[in-house]
């Protein structure tokens, strides 16, 4: 299998009609048909079933072509890093972070890094879930951003401090609340309190306590993104840990009255010594030890 034929198989799995598939790749028909066939010869089974009005997916084409989108993304990828390195850098450091405000001041960390060590293409990739302690694991991303109770049971890490994170209620800027200093269990009687969306364990003990202290009607939510849309449709408030606050001024935080606070770390592998990971984690530190925000 070649690129050429996944980048055919591709475009035919969109807009299923050999003419214009072949009008799309600027190559004749009859090409695009024998480079299909060819490949459904090599991997043993029908990609499209064929008809006079056009090309239909068969099942396991449909699975094999979506298959074909990512392996195509990864050679992609591959190959713009390779550019990259052959043309300015010869090392890399690669850090997983779930969110862009998860690191508040990750834009002047690498500034100040990439000052020092114009050699080093720093990569970030955003990855939310579980997959981003796959992907450490896997050797992939050499940095992780996480909380640390979530991060301390990965094998092999050395888990570095970076900031204890606070917690906010968010809500709309019209919401009574919001001109409050901050916001006690008791004012969020009679209130809609959005909960879930994977809620850190400190942030699901609050909102148990408030649940199980005063009267509100609770919503769960898939994730903070799709809370922060509710939120915007004004169907509730929610209490989040600051390191989500994107500071972009739609909506407000008030820091919640509770003493419980998060964790935030960087987890590096342990048998990385190199010494652009160790000026990483140092400039990290000197930002986080100013006191310019509450996170």
């Amino acid at each position: 299998m070649t690129l050429k034929q996944i980048n055919y198989a591709i475009e035919l799995s969109h807009t299923l009609n050999f003419r214009r598939a072949s009008e799309n790749l600027y190559i004749s028909q009859p090409s695009l048909t024998y480079q299909i066939q060819t490949l459904e010869e090599e991997i043993g089974f029908e990609l499209f079933y064929r008809s006079g009005k056009g090309a239909t997916l068969t099942p396991a084409g449909e699975q094999f072509c979506g298959n074909l989108t990512h392996i195509r993304d990864e050679i992609t990828r591959a190959i713009e890093s390779g550019m990259n390195f052959s043309s300015r850098f010869k090392e890399s450091l690669n850090i997983s972070v779930p969110m862009r405000s998860a690191i508040y001041f990750l834009p002047h960390i690498m500034k100040q890094f990439q000052a020092e060590f114009p050699h080093v293409v720093l990569s970030v990739k955003y990855i939310y879930g579980n997959e981003r302690f796959d992907t450490f694991l896997r050797g992939e991303e050499d940095l992780i951003f996480g909380l640390k109770d979530s991060l301390c049971h990965i094998p092999n890490i050395f888990i570095h401090a970076l900031f204890e994170s606070h917690i906010y209620l968010v809500m709309q800027k019209e919401d009574p609340l919001a001109t409050l200093d901050i916001v006690t269990t008791k004012d969020l009687e009679g209130r809609r309190l959005m909960i879930g969306g994977g809620s850190p364990t400190e942030l699901q003990k609050v909102q148990q306590m408030i649940v199980n202290t005063i009267h509100v009607d609770t919503f769960t939510s898939a994730d903070h993104m799709t809370t922060l849309t509710n939120i915007a449709a004004g169907n509730g408030i929610c209490l989040s840990p600051g390191f989500c606050n994107d500071h972009t001024g739609e909506f407000v935080w008030v820091p919640f009255d509770t003493e419980e606070t998060m964790n935030c770390v960087i987890g590096s592998h342990k048998d990385d010594k190199r010494e652009i990971t160790r000026r990483f984690l140092e400039i990290s530190d000197e930002f986080y030890q100013m006191p310019a925000i509450q996170l």
